[in-house]
């Protein structure tokens, strides 16, 4: 009996065992992104035709199947792998169909796998296609008895998709989820460009996306994860505040971070109102339902809203750290790789399965395409085929025969006898040769496949955007930049005049204002916003970087964002799309903008919408800006916030009509109202008209003429426009029809919108074709209300006017949309 070590003995066992746990059950492959276990659940689906067109199976069939043909665990381990691969709370795109009670975010277990039936989701199918095609390699089961996959031969980068987490022996793993559409454009460009950056590949994919959506702020650890592997990110859940009836407000938080309990978190938010540590809470309750999360948190009067949410922050899991560990099994290693290196693997995935599969294919079809060439010749020679078979003693001899009168292979002289009478028809016939000509335009297709490395791309390429056009949804997580605890940055930036430019589809950016020389009245313009097919500039405003942004959307909220966080492009650029910096909802676009230095207690915020409603509000009430915006204005269904003015409470305003109407009323007539309250009627509006601008026109002096009050200049879509003085539009109450504001023709076109000048002002245009245009205001002529104006801008056929703005020292600057 021969002796061993103790020593050397337990070191082999225990890595044998670690190399075990690691390949074999908690580290993901980096090819499909799956563990073995979810790899044989997904598998056994497939050969029970469990797929997501058929009718549902119970889980327990599939768990039998799972343990008793490939995975030798306990069936609750299966269960509850196939459970988490259900929920859509846990897999941004979930790879099974559940039917059932499949757990909750409370974490509630699901119902007994007896009661519970499942199919494969839909995007499954993509993950299991061309498996019989001999596309991956196989190994024997636990027993020797059957094959199983090594790995499936996924169109889908998996791995990143649905993200992975696990403990291994002395390692782990934990990947977030990813969306599809965004993996898909970084897949695409990598594949085209195998050279390039991460920093090129997180163009295309922003940062992760969870499926319980919230915010996320990245910053340096998401750019250290991509880069090397490892890092740490921020998750904030969203909690709005909202305003009752009785004036007081509650807290209401309608998303969680990724992987919290949502119970838990409740409990935890009631432990630290009865331990005091979060004051002002007058009531908590849980309203979620299954169209979403609604956590409310009823405040008591003269609480602040916005410490609670900080506090809230702080103290539970409303904001967690997501540390990401992205290690995968590489060749039966684990090993920790970056964004780049995982795709770069799953596109060698996809390189070997459409190369096997198309030798595959390749062989099945030459093997057609050569019994189809022994029929042709039996057809040609039908007449002495059939007399040598007819004078043949057995189908033995009658092949032989074939085979050396016609110099037949026996595969081809086999086919000619087992060949229908049928297809001696005229009609078969031509069917034939037709299905050999296909036959051999399909071998030619396949063989460039295998000869270029072009075509080869081109294959990977249309399969991977087919899989986006089908399967890619919106993304649920908002990236924000910026760590709300970072250090300001503004004292570094020069306070210097710029630009902002806003297009139709979104897309934002920042020019300094000296790239624009002032030209004559009537000019074309120089080139501006270079914008992409069917886009168009909607806005401009002109500010400096070291105000503050307010981006008001045309459902009614208002966003905060400091102008130097804009970011800069030049004349020519696109600039960069307002989803990337604030949280929008569907069909919701930034209507209108301001730039303010502070929020003083004595200035209000006027706010026009598209029907004619007016509201004044306390600027500081719009002080404090959680992430995710505050609600602005309360609309009605019909209606849309166009803009917004800061005025004094001595103002006067005057709304001006896209008909060429306009009504001059003091701002007193407007009482001042909450932050959340609808407002009253402006102005009465005829037909299918609606306002278009709102002109803040400060108290006239006594004795102070009206040239020196200042004058409304009145701007039309088609390039005319005029200076009225402010005095010749009466004094009336709101609500009312108004006055004649412009003479419109066909040549002048609807009116774009009205502004108060000076004629020391310089004007700003910008047009469709994306030119700008900078005058002096004193070029344009003073006239009556009842014309038509002149012309400021010389345009192209077919084009119009698509925003102005004033360049002014010593007043607010505001946005004039179309």
């Amino acid at each position: 009996m021969s002796q061993i070590s103790i020593e050397q003995e337990i070191k082999k066992s225990y890595l044998e065992y670690s190399l075990s746990v690691i390949v074999g059950r908690a580290i993901p492959d980096v090819r499909d992104g799956l563990k073995p276990v979810h790899r044989r659940i997904l598998y056994a689906m497939h050969e029970l035709s469990n797929s997501w067109n058929r009718p549902y199976k119970k889980s327990a069939r599939v768990v039998g199947d799972v343990i008793g043909k490939y995975h030798p665990h306990g069936d609750s381990a299966v269960y509850d792998a196939l459970v988490r691969m259900a929920q859509d709370f846990s897999m941004r795109d979930p790879l099974v169909d559940g039917q059932g009670n499949f757990g909750s975010i409370d974490g509630d277990a699901a119902a007994a796998m007896r009661y519970t039936e499942v199919r494969m989701a839909r995007l499954t199918a993509e993950f299991l296609g061309d498996i019989d095609k001999d596309t991956v390699n196989w190994r024997a089961n636990y027993d020797n008895s059957l094959q199983e996959p090594v790995v499936l031969p996924t169109k889908v980068p998996n791995l990143l998709l649905n993200g992975s987490a696990g403990i291994a022996v002395g390692m782990a793993t934990n990947i977030p989820p990813h969306n599809l559409g965004e993996l898909v454009d970084g897949t695409i460009h990598l594949l085209d460009n195998p050279d390039c950056t991460i920093g090129d590949l997180t163009a295309f994919i922003k940062g992760p996306d969870f499926p319980t959506a919230a915010s996320l702020y990245g910053g340096r650890g998401l750019a250290d994860a991509y880069a090397t592997g490892r890092g740490t990110i921020r998750i904030r859940g969203t909690a709005e505040i909202e305003e009752a009836k009785n004036g007081r407000q509650s807290i209401v938080i309608t998303e969680i971070p990724y992987a919290v309990n949502k119970s838990t978190l409740v409990e935890k938010i009631a432990q630290l109102v009865n331990d005091r540590k979060i004051e002002g809470v007058s009531d908590l309750r849980d309203e979620s339902d299954r169209k979403g999360i609604r956590i409310v948190i009823d405040l008591k009067k003269g609480s602040i809203a916005e410490i609670i949410v900080n506090s809230l922050y702080k103290y539970t899991q409303l904001e967690t750290s997501f540390g990401i560990n992205m290690m995968a099994v590489v060749d039966n290693r684990p090993m920790l790789l970056n964004i780049k290196q995982i795709l770069e693997h799953f596109l060698r995935h996809r390189r070997e399965v459409i190369l096997r599969r198309t030798r595959f294919d390749l062989d099945k079809a030459e093997k057609r395409a050569h019994i189809l060439e022994g029929l042709r010749i039996a057809v040609d020679n039908i007449d002495e085929v059939v007399q040598l078979i007819k004078t043949s003693a057995s189908p033995v001899e009658a092949k032989s025969r074939l085979m050396e009168r016609f110099e037949l292979s026996e595969i081809q002289s086999q086919a000619i006898l087992d060949m229908r009478l049928q297809r001696l028809t005229g009609l078969e016939h031509e069917k034939l040769l037709e299905e050999y000509r296909e036959l051999i335009k399909r071998i030619e297709y396949l063989n460039s496949i295998l000869k270029s490395d072009e075509v080869l791309k081109g294959v990977i390429r249309d399969e991977l955007a087919e899989i986006r056009k089908t399967f890619a949804t919106p993304r649920r997580t908002v990236i924000i930049e910026q760590d709300p605890d970072a250090i300001d940055i503004e004292d570094l930036i020069a306070d210097e005049d710029v630009v902002i430019t806003f297009t139709r589809r979104g897309y934002i950016k920042r020019v300094p204002l000296d790239s624009y020389q002032q030209q004559r009245r009537g000019g074309k313009g120089i080139a501006g916003t270079a914008t992409s097919e069917g886009d168009m500039l909607h806005s401009l405003l002109t500010t400096s970087n070291h105000q503050s942004l307010l981006l008001f959307t045309n459902q009614g909220r208002m966003h905060q964002l400091k102008v130097h966080r804009v970011p800069e492009g030049s004349r020519y650029a696109k600039g960069a799309h307002i989803a990337n910096l604030i949280p929008l909802e569907k069909d919701e676009y930034v209507a209108t903008a301001l730039s303010v230095r502070d929020f003083a207690e004595d200035r209000f915020f006027l706010f026009v919408t598209k029907r004619g409603m007016v509201k004044r509000t306390l600027a500081s009430l719009y002080r404090n800006v959680r992430s995710s915006g505050i609600k602005a204005v309360l609309l009605r269904d019909d209606d849309e916030l166009i803009m917004v003015r800061q005025i004094d409470q001595t103002d006067e305003v005057v709304l001006c009509t896209r008909e060429g109407t306009a009504i001059r009323f003091s701002v007193t007539e407007v009482r001042p109202m909450g932050r959340t309250a609808s407002g009253v009627k402006g102005i009465a509006l005829r037909g299918n008209d609606m306002v278009m601008g709102a002109v803040i026109v400060p108290p006239q002096k006594e004795g102070e003429p009206d040239e020196t009050w200042g004058h409304i200049l009145t701007v039309a879509e088609r390039g005319y426009g005029k200076r009225t003085a402010v005095g010749q539009y009466r004094l009336q109450s709101r609500g009312g029809r108004g006055v004649i504001n412009m003479k419109l023709t066909q040549k002048t076109g609807k009116v774009l919108g009205a502004i108060l000048v000076q004629d020391d002002d310089q004007l700003v245009m910008m047009t469709s074709a994306n030119k700008v245009i900078r005058i002096g205001v004193r070029d344009v002529s003073v006239v009556g209300r009842a014309t038509q104006g002149v012309r400021l801008a010389a345009l192209d056929n077919g084009g119009v006017l698509a925003a102005f703005d004033l360049v002014r020292e010593d007043y607010p600057l505001d946005v004039v949309p179309e």
